[in-house]
């Protein structure tokens, strides 16, 4: 077996359980093996670490899928994808609670490193199931895993969406389409229990597999907090928090979205849910519409701040913090006593410390006290794993001014 040997004292975050090889920890690499081959993973020592999948053209050089000595041939990728089934079995996923033929539950099965799949996604929306390529040696074993959920799920169609752009650092294309079966548009789902909405999502257009299914536990935890409250909804995407906000009773609602598709696909989705008229949806840059209404002295009651990530990179976190402060800002000023914020960020080069100071230190300036209501994360379906602080990507905060 073709072997990746790390240099001296490289070996310490594989050793504590995560996954990632990077270029500059690599000493040599024997036996010449082409990219997406398997490799085995040894200290300067020659002491075996684990095996993984090779990419020379990606600053994370090898990604380890296993500590033992296993092929990782498709019955491995079977016996992974079984695992991660399993899992969400036990967790009760997906919900059943009140879905229905025509708008069944929905969850994530494999959830790339935190399933130790790293570079896999395939999610569930019914019968439908969403596979993402992110990595080289996924994406040559595309097929393999298209056979296993056909073998184990019986779907009726399987969507490629692995047009994300961290595949450009696998020195990958981008790609989209139908792998399996047949899509003939826009499927509905229902998320939540209390209160549950139904969601029209795109399996091929809509960002990310059709859907922000992480955030899937969260609508119902901000909800309880609207009735009869005025709720502004910010980076509202299809309408998620504002949805369930005018569901619970809210006494009015503002969703805030700067992508005219994503506003109509709100508007159908309040539809959808006999919310029509309980909800304005207003396109804007929600950093625009916040200085605006802060300008303005606007109140509300509940805001919520849900925007895309503010940096993929290590190296832009300072203007990301920026960012973040300044949303967090403008909201904490337009909400009175016994006000309530929601915020949350997606990216996981700004952890739940950093998260947390940036919040503090917004609500120092806008001369706010506040107390914490409720830390708030991923949905189970989308685990993390400790030793891996990549997979606890979402941070949210519930908060309440006094």
């Amino acid at each position: 077996m073709p072997s990746v040997i790390l240099k001296a004292g490289k070996d310490h975050r594989l050793r504590a359980g995560h996954c990632w090889v990077y270029s500059g920890e690599i000493a040599k690499i024997s036996g010449d093996p082409e990219d997406g081959a398997e490799v085995d993973i040894r200290d300067h020592k020659d002491r075996f670490l684990g095996r993984g999948l090779l990419n020379t053209h990606s600053k994370i050089t090898v990604r380890r899928f296993t500590t033992g000595k296993e092929d990782l041939d498709k019955a491995f990728f079977r016996s992974r994808i079984e695992a991660a089934w399993r899992y969400r079995a036990e967790l009760g996923f997906p919900s059943v609670v009140n879905e229905t033929a025509t708008a069944p539950g929905s969850q994530r099965v494999v959830s790339s490193e935190a399933d130790l799949l790293p570079g896999l996604v395939l999610d569930q929306y019914g019968g439908h199931f969403v596979l993402q390529a992110l990595t080289l040696g996924i994406d040559q074993r595309k097929q393999w895993i298209v056979d296993i959920a056909r073998d184990l799920f019986n779907p009726q169609a399987i969507i490629d969406r692995s047009d994300a752009p961290i595949r450009t650092l696998e020195k990958l294309k981008e790609s989209k389409g139908v792998l399996f079966g047949q899509y003939a548009g826009p499927v509905a789902i229902r998320i939540g229990d209390e209160p549950t909405i139904e969601f029209e999502v795109d399996l091929l257009e809509d960002q990310k597999t059709g859907f922000f299914l992480d955030q899937r536990l969260n609508y119902g935890a901000v909800a309880a907090h609207c009735a009869g409250k005025r709720v502004l909804d910010c980076f509202s995407y299809h309408g998620g928090f504002a949805l369930s906000a005018a569901a619970a009773g809210a006494g009015g609602v503002e969703a805030v979205e700067i992508s005219e598709q994503a506003v109509s696909r709100a508007r159908r989705n309040a539809e959808l849910n006999e919310l029509t008229g309980k909800i304005e949806f207003v396109c804007a840059n929600a950093f625009d519409l916040l200085k605006q209404y802060d300008g303005e002295r606007r109140q509300y009651d509940v805001i919520v701040l849900d925007p895309p990530s503010f940096t993929r990179t290590r190296e832009n976190v300072e203007g990301a913090a920026r960012g973040y402060k300044e949303i967090n800002l403008r909201a904490l000023k337009m909400l009175p006593p016994g006000g309530v914020l929601a915020t949350f960020s997606c990216s996981h080069h700004v952890d739940a410390e950093l998260f947390r100071s940036i919040l503090v230190d917004a609500a120092a300036d806008a001369k706010k006290t506040v107390r914490l209501l409720r830390a708030l994360t991923q949905s189970p379906d989308h685990p993390i794993l400790p030793a891996i602080p990549e997979t606890e990507y979402l941070k949210g905060l519930l908060v309440q001014v006094m």
